[in-house]
């Protein structure tokens, strides 16, 4: 270590506060306090003098105190809540965390602890044998995050290689994982941080911000749910999307003309291929002027966006943060008057070359900058856009003199009392304050909508206003497989609703390739596919008459499971949980399931199992403890062992829990159809006893109603014996009620006719049920009131 750095050393006075304790190693100041049972939040301040960490990765929550103990003993400082003991030695100052049977959780490095070094603030965590670190964000490489360096600093870079570091994205938190156990780390420091996850082999974790105070929080768990509930409790969760939002969106960089637009929506509908979004990329605005519209291209975007509609597309614009410099444009004329741009030094606004020529950048830092960005998309609103695309937000400037490709550390922003805060510590926050001054923008101008927005730059607490996709991808075979992990550690630091372009953005996709990415994106929890114009089109067409049909029965089936997982959407929302799962998480105590990256769980009770390699007809999959149904076959499978699973070009290996019922719809050609109406619930109840467990959520798919409980709530059991299946489907909760009438039961791959057939209590003819056929049995439920199934052979 630097002989500059400066450890924490021996604690010259203590006090206690009513959660927390305060220790003074002059001239740095250590508190430590007790949010809540489960949560720690320590923070180092190495001088007096340094400004408290700008706030904006924190939601509004408030803890109520939880009861603590404090005492002193052996010598050593104890501050306990029922989860979790803080043990604070005083000579020098170090800390150990301790689960309620007094386990280690986590710990100060022996040596080095925390502390200083000139500007840099630094702690020292103990690393343990056996752990797996997830999360992070935005990272390359494989799931597991121990064993390399990683830097938190959203930069443009393209392309994307398995080392690449750092990319888009900034979120300083992990979990660590062992032996079944799960605890998280968040860093709320802004500045260009670094967190060296062991990658010496040394035992030890160094983490580390190049500005500012040190302030960590500390997640005991010990589960999976239990910290993402607390974390996303601490940054906010996502609000509940429009229900168009999760079907599949269509985009290229770029769609020219009004006219090609509008062939392109045609062609969907032709081909019988389901999307319910179209992006519009720079070329729909005039010169590259935000929030302007072509007048030649798109020469009427109102009539455009009309016409779409009525057809099922929405319209998604791109909006990038640079305003042109241009002394007849009114909105940049605004900005400047109004004194709203991120400055340089010397007061004059920072000027650099982006996509329209010479920019200058709002100053999102400002409650009165987001505030006119936001009321600025009435432009777009108002002609009939339906969503909103930041992209450039790090943001990015082509002419700058370093690699990272962003405005000077030396520019200055402001903060509503008026602060200078230099662009060094506001940089990763960059994306997350223009995603939140569109959003509440969004909000006002559209009060009974539910606001879309995509981003591709953020910082923790992006959740709460936008979805992510994860940037300039290729059309590679390893960015299809890098893809599973990518999103995955993206939904173990809170961000939930996230995926990237579909097929990639550059290089040219193979038919073998594009069909493969669509069979993964079907289940990624944004489904958006993308290309750049000077590489080949990637519209499902393009590729010919098989990739066409391949690609629409991905679709089709991604439509189908929009009920199952829309209520995994609520339950980002109401709880944090992600969407896309690694197994580790419904597999906890699993060390294959811990290292497992090339397969994953939606929900709890589908896996998902994609082919990754050219040429590959099957593949060899992982399934965790239980039993497991092939959603194509009803072949079942033990859990515990690898399974060789067929995976001919037509279908992706996917699995179903055994006992479960998914709620799944019809095939639709865009959400507002009106096959919403219908409603399936397919039975796959295994080979032996089981008993399993759901909900079923829904709301009105588009009003912020839900915000208010208009919503509904169904329980669904199911109880598998071994002549006996039964179904209890639980009466609705919440005000809500869908427009339909009945919910249809199926149970598919039957091997004889069941004996008998119990709805609520009275004998139904078995004979009219079953379709000898297709080897199915229906049953249909009335809509209203609780109902009990009952199916014995």
């Amino acid at each position: 270590m630097d002989p500059a750095y400066r450890a924490l050393g021996r604690a010259q006075s203590v006090r206690w506060t009513s959660t927390g304790v305060v220790l003074e190693a002059p001239p740095a100041r250590l508190e430590i306090r007790c949010l809540a049972p489960d949560l720690i939040r320590v923070e180092l301040i190495p001088r007096p003098d340094l400004p408290e960490p700008l706030p904006f990765s924190r939601s509004e929550t408030e803890f109520p105190p939880p009861a603590v103990t404090q005492e002193e003993q052996d010598g050593r400082l104890i501050l306990a809540t029922e989860a979790v003991r803080v043990e604070i030695e005083t000579d020098p100052i170090r800390l150990t965390f301790r689960d309620g049977e007094g386990r280690v959780i986590d710990r100060d490095d022996p040596e080095l602890g925390m502390g200083w070094r000139y500007e840099t603030v630094h702690t020292f965590r103990q690393a343990q044998p056996g752990e797996r670190v997830y999360g992070l964000g935005e990272k390359t490489g494989h799931l597991d995050k121990r064993g390399r360096r990683w830097t938190m600093w959203a930069r443009d870079v393209l392309p994307h290689l398995p080392t690449t570091d750092p990319l888009y994205q900034a979120i300083p938190f992990y979990l660590v994982w062992k032996e079944g156990r799960v605890h998280g780390f968040f860093l709320e420091n802004t500045f260009r941080s670094h967190f060296d996850m062991d990658s010496d082999g040394s035992g030890r974790y160094h983490i580390w911000a190049e500005g500012g105070r040190l302030v960590y929080y500390l997640l005991a768990g010990p589960t999976f749910p239990q910290v993402l509930e607390r974390y996303t409790q601490l940054t906010g969760r996502m609000p509940l999307p429009p229900r168009w939002s999760l079907g599949y969106h269509q985009s290229r960089w770029g769609y020219l003309t009004q006219q090609e637009v509008a062939e392109v929506a045609r062609t969907f509908r032709e081909r019988r291929l389901p999307c319910d979004v179209i992006h519009l990329d720079i070329d729909y605005m005039d010169g590259f002027r935000v929030f302007t519209w072509h007048p030649n291209r798109f020469p009427d975007p109102e009539a455009l966006c009309a016409r779409l509609k009525e057809q099922g597309f929405r319209v998604v614009t791109i909006v990038d943060p640079g305003v042109k410099k241009d002394p007849s444009y009114a909105f940049f004329q605004e900005g400047l008057e109004a004194g709203l741009y991120v400055e340089a030094p010397s007061g004059e606004p920072v000027t650099g070359q982006v996509w329209p020529g010479e920019v200058h950048f709002p100053d999102f830092l400002q409650e009165r900058t987001r505030r006119w960005w936001g009321d600025a998309h009435r432009a777009l609103l108002d002609r009939g856009v339906a969503g909103i695309w930041n992209d450039m937000n790090e943001p990015v400037i082509f002419d700058a003199r370093d690699e990272d490709r962003t405005l000077p550390e030396t520019a200055v922003h402001r903060t509503d009392q008026g602060e200078v805060r230099q662009h060094r510590e506001v940089h990763n926050l960059y994306g997350l304050l223009m995603g939140k001054a569109t959003y509440e923008g969004l909000r006002r101008l559209r009060p009974e909508e539910r606001p879309f927005l995509l981003t591709r730059s953020g910082f923790a607490g992006i959740q709460r206003y936008a979805a992510v996709w994860t940037g300039d991808n290729s059309s590679w075979w390893e960015h299809l497989a890098m893809s599973i992990p990518m999103l995955l550690n993206l939904g173990l630091s809170g961000v939930a609703f996230v995926g990237p372009d579909i097929g990639g953005f550059s290089e040219d996709a193979t038919p073998e390739l594009m069909v493969r990415w669509m069979q993964l994106g079907a289940f990624y929890p944004f489904c958006r596919n993308h290309s750049a114009k000077t590489f080949r089109r990637q519209e499902p067409w393009t590729f010919g008459p098989e990739v066409e049909a391949l690609a629409r029965e991905a679709l089709e089936l991604r439509y189908q499971l929009l009920p199952y997982l829309y209520t995994r959407f609520w339950e980002a929302h109401t709880r944090g949980w992600p969407i896309m799962r690694p197994l580790v998480w419904h597999a906890p105590d699993d060390p294959v399931a811990a290292r497992t990256e090339d397969a994953f769980f939606v929900g709890a009770d589908l896996l998902v199992a994609p082919v990754l390699q050219p040429g590959a007809r099957e593949r060899l999959v992982y399934l965790p403890q239980g039993e497991w149904v092939d959603f194509w076959t009803g072949t079942c499978y033990e859990g515990g062992a690898h399974q060789v699973v067929e995976a001919p070009l037509e279908r992706i290996p996917l699995f179903v829990r055994a006992g479960a019922a998914l709620p799944l719809g019809p095939v639709i050609q865009h959400t507002g159809e009106a096959g919403w109406a219908r409603l399936i619930l397919r039975l796959f109840p295994g080979t032996r006893p089981s008993r399993w467990q759901g909900t079923l959520y829904e709301d009105d798919g588009a009003s912020l109603a839900y915000e208010q409980g208009v919503s509904s709530r169904r329980s669904l059991q199911v109880t598998v014996e071994t002549d006996r299946l039964l179904l209890e489907v639980g009466e609705p909760q919440g005000p809500y009620r869908p427009d339909r009438e009945v919910i249809q039961v199926e149970l598919p791959f039957l091997a004889e006719p069941p004996r008998q057939v119990r709805l609520d209590g009275r004998a139904v003819p078995t004979a009219t049920l079953v379709d000898r056929e297709r080897n199915l049995l229906r049953v249909a439920l009335s809509q209203e009131g609780a109902h009990r199934l009952e199916i014995a052979w």
